[in-house]
């Protein structure tokens, strides 16, 4: 009986299955965390989301910048990208049914002294409050008002959490922070220009995972392909999942028990 957290998917599905079949994983006593980034810019966005939603209960996700990304077009109003896969879950059967599971997921997975969010923890947050945060969204999304949060989600500002903060400037600094999030400052200022590793650090600024807290738990966290899974700097155990396999890296499994890792080579041709 093992847990296995799985760096961003974003379509790899011929890799997914590759990397469950090695570490054989089987959903009557094993357990899933996706760390987010289910799809898009791989070609197999939809299966990935099938295969998600069926394995049940052995599935834990949390949403990723990415998977706001089709629920807001899906939902939103919102427009494609030049380099979205996201027409065969648009164009899907049981498209409803994946989007409305989908919608459902959290921001935030604890489990003992272990959280996953897809883009990590804002040092001015303790990890309660980081779940708390995450069903304030959970709310939101699974409400009656869900068209006018999704339409009214994406955008840079507030920068800066403060407690005080009401209505949507605060669901979207608590989903920016958890699915967004690479560089702040000592602040907690959230800065979204730069995207590469961590030779592109602004000025004032640097990787949230170095102004971690020495009592912060074991985090979890995908999005930074360019991290290549490394966390220099950072004073906790951080584990960073993505290792870029939509670009030509890896698909990697940790597991959390032991601390294991596995990788499968990507088939994608990468620069997507």
């Amino acid at each position: 009986m093992s847990t296995y957290a799985i760096g961003d998917l974003h379509g790899c599905y011929a890799e997914f299955m590759t990397l469950l079949e090695a570490l054989d994983f089987n959903p009557s006593h094993d357990t899933l965390w996706l760390v987010g980034d289910v799809i898009n810019r791989g070609p197999g966005s939809l299966e990935c989301l099938r295969e998600a939603h069926a394995l049940g209960g052995s599935v834990r996700c949390v949403l990723g910048n990415h998977d706001f990304h089709l629920l807001v077009v899906a939902r939103g109003g919102g427009r494609q990208k030049k380099h979205d896969t996201l027409n065969d879950i648009l164009n899907a059967p049981d498209r409803e049914q994946l989007l409305d599971w989908l919608q459902c997921q959290p921001l935030a997975v604890q489990q003992g002294n272990t959280l996953m969010t897809h883009a990590g923890l804002l040092p001015q947050w303790r990890i309660e409050q980081a779940v708390a945060y995450s069903r304030e969204v959970e709310q939101a999304l699974t409400s009656e008002q869900s068209g006018h949060f999704l339409t009214e989600l994406f955008g840079n500002q507030p920068d800066r959490w403060r407690e005080d903060l009401e209505g949507m400037d605060r669901l979207r600094f608590i989903v920016n922070a958890m699915a967004r999030m690479r560089f702040i400052d000592s602040q907690g200022r959230l800065e979204f220009a730069a995207k590469e590793g961590l030779a592109s650090t602004p000025p004032g600024f640097a990787p949230w995972f170095q102004y971690a807290r020495d009592d912060d738990p074991h985090l979890l966290f995908g999005h930074w392909a360019a991290l290549e899974g490394k966390t220099r700097g950072a004073r906790v155990r951080v584990d960073a999942l993505d290792t870029g396999c939509v670009w030509g890296g890896t698909l990697t499994a940790l597991n959390i028990d032991t601390g294991e890792r596995m990788s499968v080579p990507s088939q994608q041709r990468g620069g997507r």
